[in-house]
């Protein structure tokens, strides 16, 4: 889950470093106003995202249970042509169980994604401000940090 979540804090701050570019060469530095947000913290806070690691947790021990369940069938099973097949079988409800898990994290963490960077457009939009970068990649910044307000308005 952590890997999921350093890679949304990356993809965020590349559209977010794009459109600095964009928006720097655009705008003029006496009136260039802009804000930090950290994602981390407005991702770990989300209910959504709560939601997401609930239940990936609970897929995750049904899985542990089918492979407890599967080891206790290849066990009993004592002719070694059937095992081999059963074996065969059981991998394969294994891996589609894992892939269905991976997909519907993927997905959900898409939409939030989407929900968030939607959330940071309008607070932005409605706030004046040229640029909003990731707090995860600014050294130093006098710009406002916003992310308690994306925190309220994510959640």
């Amino acid at each position: 889950m952590k890997r999921t979540s350093k890679f949304m804090t990356v993809v965020l701050a590349a559209v977010l470093a794009i459109g600095f570019v964009n928006n720097a060469a655009i705008s003029s530095p006496s009136n260039f106003k802009y804000a930090v947000v950290d994602v981390q913290k407005v991702l770990e806070s989300s209910r959504q995202f709560q939601a997401i690691k609930k239940e990936q947790n609970a897929k995750a021990r049904e899985i542990s249970q089918f492979i407890q369940s599967a080891n206790k069938q290849l066990q009993a099973e004592t002719d070694a042509t059937k095992k081999r097949a059963l074996e065969t079988k059981l991998n394969n409800e294994l891996n589609a169980k894992k892939s269905a898990m991976e997909k519907s994290k993927i997905e959900k963490l898409k939409q939030l994604d989407t929900t968030i960077s939607n959330i940071i457009t309008q607070k932005a939009k409605q706030n004046g401000y040229d640029m909003v970068v990731a707090k995860g990649i600014v050294l130093y910044s006098t710009g406002t940090d916003i992310t308690n307000d994306i925190i309220n308005m994510v959640k």
